[in-house]
C-alpha cells in the first residue's frame, strides 16, 4: 500500500512538473517564435503582485499580446478540455464496465455536430455569452441528444447500460445522416463542417477558457466525490448493491455531469478522439484502477497530452495547422492498438 501511494505521489509531482514545463514550451513556438527566457517572463507578469514595469520594458508590446492573448487561452483551453475528456472517460469506463467506452459514446459529439453543422448553414452570428454560435449550437445540441437518449432508455428509475449505449449508437448514427443530408444541400459550406468536426482550438478565447473551467471543476468534483462508488462499480452490480450503493442514482448523476463535461468540452474544441480512451488505460497501469488516484491522474495526462498534440498541430507545418483531431487519432490508434495487444486477459478482449 506505501509503494502504490508513494508510486503516485511521484507520479503527481512528475505530472505537474512535465505539464509546467510544456505550457512555457508551448507558449514560445508558433509562427512568431520566442524565447523560452522571454516567455517565462511575459507569464510572470501576467500574475498579480509580480507586475514590473522594468522587467516588461525589456519585452516587446506585440509579444506580450500574442502570449498572454493568443497563445495562452488557447494552450488553457486545450489542456482544459484533454482534462475533461479524460475524466469522461475513466468514469464511462467505470459505469459501462466497458474498456473501449469514450466519452462521445452516448451520441455527445454526433449532437453537438448537428447543432454546430445547423449554426454554420444558417450562418447565424449573434454572439451568445462570448461565444459564437457555432459553439452554442453545438453546446445545444449535445445536451438534448443527452436528455434524448436519457428519455429514450430510463425505465421508471433505472437505467439500462446496455440501452443507453445502443441508443446512443444509433441517435449518433441518425444524426450524422442528418449531417450528411444538410451538407449535400450546400456545398459551399462542406469544408467548415467538416473542419470543425476534426477538432480545433484556433478560435480559443479566455471567455471560453472560463465557462470551460467552470464545467471541469464542477463536473470534476462531483465525480471524484462518487471514487468509492466507482471503485464498487467496477467489480460488479452484485459487490454494488451488497454494500449498500444505490444503483440507479448513482449511474444517474455520474452520466448526467460526466455529459454536461463532454457537451461543454465539444463545443469549444470540436470533435476530439482518443484523448479519452487512451489515457485513462495509461493511467490506470501506470498508477493502478483506484478512482481517487485514476481520476485526478488522467485528468493531468489528459491536459498534458493534449497540449502536445495541439502544439504540434500548429507548429508541424505552420503558419497553417493540422486540425488537433488529426494529431490525437495518428498518436492515439498505434497506441491503443499496442494497449490491446499487450493487454488482451485485464481488459477481457479475447
Amino acid at each position: 500500500m506505501k509503494k502504490t501511494n508513494g508510486k503516485s505521489s511521484k507520479g503527481w509531482i512528475l505530472l505537474l512538473l512535465v505539464l509546467f514545463i510544456l505550457i512555457i514550451v508551448a507558449a514560445s513556438f508558433g509562427a512568431a517564435n520566442l524565447s523560452l527566457k522571454d516567455s517565462v517572463l511575459i507569464l510572470l507578469t501576467q500574475i498579480p503582485g509580480l507586475e514590473d514595469k522594468q522587467m516588461m520594458g525589456q519585452l516587446e508590446e506585440v509579444y506580450i499580446k500574442i502570449i498572454w492573448q493568443v497563445r495562452m487561452p488557447r494552450i488553457l483551453l486545450a489542456g482544459l478540455t484533454g482534462c475533461g475528456l479524460s475524466i469522461v472517460g475513466a468514469t464511462f469506463q467505470a459505469i459501462f464496465k466497458n474498456p473501449l467506452a469514450d466519452p462521445h459514446i452516448l451520441g455527445i459529439s454526433s449532437g453537438a455536430a448537428l447543432g454546430a453543422t445547423v449554426a454554420m448553414l444558417t450562418g447565424v452570428t449573434i454572439p451568445f455569452l462570448g461565444f459564437g454560435m457555432v459553439g452554442a449550437f453545438a453546446f445545444l445540441g449535445a445536451l438534448l441528444t443527452v436528455l434524448l437518449v436519457y428519455q429514450i432508455t430510463c425505465i421508471g428509475n433505472k437505467i439500462s447500460t446496455t440501452n443507453i449505449i445502443l441508443t446512443g449508437t444509433a441517435i449518433s448514427t441518425m444524426f450524422s445522416s442528418v449531417i450528411s443530408l444538410l451538407m449535400s444541400f450546400h456545398h459551399d459550406q462542406i469544408e467548415k463542417v467538416y473542419l470543425w468536426t476534426l477538432g480545433s482550438f484556433s478560435a480559443a478565447t479566455w471567455n471560453k477558457v472560463g465557462f470551460l473551467t467552470v464545467f471541469v471543476v464542477i463536473a470534476g468534483l462531483v465525480i471524484l466525490f462518487f471514487q468509492k462508488e466507482l471503485d464498487v462499480i467496477t467489480i460488479g452490480n452484485d459487490t454494488a448493491q451488497s454494500v449498500g450503493i444505490d444503483l440507479p442514482k448513482t449511474r444517474k448523476i455520474l452520466i448526467v455531469f460526466a455529459s454536461l463535461l463532454v457537451a461543454a468540452c465539444v463545443s469549444v474544441s470540436g470533435i476530439i478522439g482518443f484523448v479519452g480512451l487512451i489515457i485513462p488505460h495509461c493511467m490506470r497501469i501506470l498508477f493502478g484502477p483506484k478512482h481517487k488516484k485514476l481520476l485526478p491522474l488522467s485528468a493531468l495526462g489528459g491536459a498534458i497530452f493534449m497540449i502536445f498534440c495541439d502544439t504540434l498541430g500548429r507548429n508541424l507545418v505552420a503558419p497553417s495547422e493540422i486540425p488537433v483531431g488529426v494529431i490525437t487519432a495518428i498518436i492515439g490508434t498505434p497506441y491503443f492498438i499496442f494497449l490491446l495487444q499487450h493487454n488482451k486477459k485485464k481488459l477481457g478482449i479475447s
